[in-house]
This record gives C-alpha cells, structure tokens and sequence, in this order.
C-alpha cells in the first residue's frame, strides 16, 4: 500500500500521535520504527514483508544484521536501527520481568502475548511464582504440536523445583489463532495439575493464547480455588 494514498489522518504515525500506540498494528509500528521505504516500496509494504519473512516479531527480534540486509530495501542503516530497538525492548523485558507481578490471568496474558501470538507453530512456556506471585522464572518448555511433543510431567516441574517456585502457570499458543482448549489441552492440564498437587508445586493456570485473546482454565473453573 503506497503511504501517499492513505489519508494524513489514518497514517501510522498520525495515528499513533492521535490515538496512541495500543490501537496499531504490528506493521504500522514497524513502519514507523522504519520510517521510510524505497521508491519502489513503500515503508508499510517493507514492514510487512519484514514479518512475513522472519515469520513473526519474536523471529524478526532475533535476526541477525546480515539476515535483515538481505531484505531489499534494508540497508546498512536501517538494519542497525531496527536491531538498537529490538535489544532495547529485550533488555526492557528483562527487568520488567524481574518484578513481574502475575495475580490475574490478564497479567500472565500480558506477560507471554508478544512472544507466543505470533508462533507458526506450539510453543509451550512455564511461567513460575514465589509465594507473593511475583514472577521468578520463565522458560520456553518445548516447540511443536503437544501432542506430538507428549509433555511428561517431570519436564515441567523439573525448573519449578530447581528454582523453588510457590506455583506455577504454563501458557501456549493455537497457531490457528483460535484459543479454544483441544482435548489434548484438557487432558494435558489435568495431568499437570494432579503432578503438581503431588510434588507440592500448584499449577495455578494454563492460558492458551490465540490471535486476538486467549482463553484461562482458571477463569473456565478448571482450577477450584478462590484465589489467583
């Protein structure tokens, strides 16, 4: 789409100006991180063949230089731009994660969205708590389908215990975009839950994030607890 056609009002930085950065999408940020095309690309089409190439954000953050100057349109300049951002927002994640405080499902939702919405394929994460739900530790479990991947217990609760963890949440993604839980996800969640009463580790959550939400066991009364 050539930005001169779009009116000055629905712009991305216009719109950003007006309505903040919440209401854009991916692309329309990029481009503004962009700034400008080529002549024979606009600055949108760039950003959007941008993250069709790498396969999502959370890919294109871990590209290399070389990697984006193979995009035409990228050169030298614009390539250390997007990656002086990209490790600015990881070093951001880094400490906001430090303190993180997860006592709703909204807030893990918010904890794991950037990094799971965008996944081609399943990526299952734990996320692990102290006893005033402040988060302690997080780490990717495993990539692929999960019923492929046949998640035994003992992965899961391998890190809680090293790290002495209160409870702990687990969180993946539906590449579909679609949240709702699988019969895979039931049984899985329910598995997780009788390991987690034995070794005295609370699975407190399983969160499914699709491309607009998510869905919480917690919230569908999966868990029988008051308390979050």
């Amino acid at each position: 789409m050539n930005l001169k056609l779009i009116p000055a009002q629905d712009r991305p930085r216009e719109r950003l100006a007006r309505y903040g950065a919440d209401p854009l999408s991916s692309v329309e940020l990029l481009a503004i991180l962009l700034g400008s095309g080529t002549q024979q690309c606009s600055v949108l089409h760039l950003a959007e063949e941008l993250l069709a190439h790498f396969g999502g954000l959370r890919q294109l953050c871990e590209a290399s230089l070389n990697e984006l100057k193979q995009i035409k349109g990228i050169g030298l300049a614009k390539a250390v731009q997007l990656q002086a951002a990209f490790a600015l927002f990881k070093r951001l994640g880094q400490e906001f994660s430090e303190r993180l405080l997860l006592r709703s499902p909204q807030a893990v939702y918010e904890a794991v969205r950037q990094e799971l919405e965008d996944q081609k394929i399943e990526v299952l994460l734990i996320l692990l708590r102290d006893v005033k739900r402040y988060l302690i530790h997080r780490e990717v479990l495993s990539r692929g389908t999960l019923n492929e991947l046949l998640i035994h217990p003992r992965e899961v609760f391998h890190a809680a215990i090293r790290h002495r963890a209160h409870s702990a949440i687990i969180a993946h993604n539906h590449p579909s975009g679609d949240p709702q839980p699988s019969s895979q996800d039931l049984d899985m969640t329910r598995i997780l839950a009788q390991a987690g009463c034995i070794v005295g580790i609370e699975l407190t959550d399983h969160l499914i994030i699709g491309r607009n939400g998510f869905v919480s066991f917690y919230q569908k009364g999966f868990f029988k607890r008051d308390t979050y």
